[in-house]
């Protein structure tokens, strides 16, 4: 038995464009029956791409979301299907019948994820096949992940313990995209952006050299992390809840300690925190 997964390391992908350009030399112009149809040249992201932006300056970050068809286990596109026009084969791929599918726009608008495209000229829904026409051909993998330069996309089969992917898919480091959504993914994803809370510290009576090694504390109730400023005197707290309350405390000997209460709706820049000698 055979189950295809991927799994998309968001830390890894620096936004090359490699996956999504080669999905379109691959598809467009190109029809794959029964499996797909040509796709437009413009208008589709079968590998979409959304660079997401977050912190202020300085603080910045840019990460790279890629999504493909997540392929459902229990797809709300086929829910909605007439004539089994959208059917998950064996191997846990989801194809959109070509010929069935006209006319069913319904289809699009059953994705959560928005990764079905209404081709209007064909009057069909189309989207992502993890290039099921190659797979039953003898390829290894789809031709994103052949074109990925960082090996972001990982793909394989989720029923072999032995895989790469089981293996990422089972570190507990894996999370599903939107886990509120119910049709279980077989897309998932490492490093997703979660919120952070950043600052750097300069000590009132030597602001010409960078404090370095000061302590810093994040607490929630209780003390979650404790890290030291680097050579910058900056400091990061990363992969934090949203919309949570914390508390930062920045201790040094000698000096007064500061303590700052924030909530993480958006990602945090405290700022340049000056501490002041005792006394």
């Amino acid at each position: 038995m055979t189950t295809y997964g991927m799994i998309i390391d968001v830390e890894r992908c620096n936004g090359c464009y490699s996956c999504f350009l080669s999905c379109k030399d691959e598809y467009c112009g190109n029809d794959y029956f029964p499996y797909s149809t040509s796709q437009p040249e413009a208008g589709q992201y079968w590998m979409n791409i959304q660079e997401i932006e977050r912190g202020c300056y300085p603080k910045v970050k840019v990460s790279f979301l890629i999504t493909p068809c997540m392929q459902c286990e229990n797809p709300p596109c086929a829910k909605v299907a007439l004539n089994n026009a959208v059917y998950r084969r064996d191997d846990g791929i989801i194809i959109i019948d070509p010929e069935k599918a006209r006319g069913q726009k319904e289809i699009v608008d059953a994705c959560p994820y928005r990764v079905i495209y209404w081709n209007e000229e064909k009057q069909i829904p189309q989207k992502c096949t993890f290039c099921a026409h190659g797979l039953d051909n003898g390829w290894r993998a789809p031709r994103c992940v052949e074109a990925c330069p960082s090996e972001a996309i990982v793909f394989g089969d989720l029923d072999d313990p032995t895989s790469k992917i089981s293996k990422l898919k089972n570190s507990q480091k894996a999370e599903r995209l939107n886990s509120e959504y119910s049709g279980k993914p077989k897309v998932n994803y490492l490093n997703l952006p979660k919120r952070f809370i950043a600052g750097e510290i300069v000590l009132a009576d030597n602001v010409q050299e960078c404090a370095v090694g000061i302590s810093v504390i994040l607490k929630n109730g209780k003390v979650l992390s404790k890290i030291k400023t680097d050579s910058y005197g900056d400091f990061e707290f990363g992969d934090l809840e949203e919309n949570k309350e914390y508390t930062v405390v920045i201790e040094h000997e000698g000096y007064a300690s500061r303590e700052y209460k924030t909530r993480t709706k958006i990602d945090i820049n405290l700022g340049e925190i000056l501490l002041e000698p005792n006394g």
